[in-house]
């Protein structure tokens, strides 16, 4: 799995018709094969900062499955216009935290 996160800089003013576009338009990212997961957050200190967390099957799933394929242009179709500059896209993949300690590697303070 790997988790596409897109850093989203809305137009002062628009916040609301970004977030009524995102609600017509996720249908189109969240139905694309490999997508496992779509969520879409807001600023607290920054109304106007989204944050766009999708979950693929893989980099690959994203790239040609969503963005060279006809969904993308529907989906920047409905909420391009309220972009300040160009999102912010990356991949990441988990990190692993390991076994809890047990008794024979007990790290924790006691």
């Amino acid at each position: 799995m790997v988790l596409e996160v897109a850093l989203i800089d809305i137009l002062p003013g628009a916040e609301e018709a970004f977030a009524a576009a995102y609600k017509i338009a996720h249908p189109i990212l969240a139905s694309t094969p490999g997508c496992r997961s779509v969520r879409m957050t807001r600023g607290v200190e920054s109304a106007s900062r989204f944050v766009l967390l999708v979950e693929w099957d893989s980099v690959e799933a994203h790239l040609e499955n969503f963005r060279n394929s006809e969904r993308f242009p529907q989906w920047r179709g409905f909420i391009g216009e309220f972009f300040a500059k160009p999102p912010l896209v990356e991949h990441f993949l988990d990190v692993p935290a390991g076994d809890r300690p047990g008794p024979d590697h007990d790290f924790l303070p006691q």
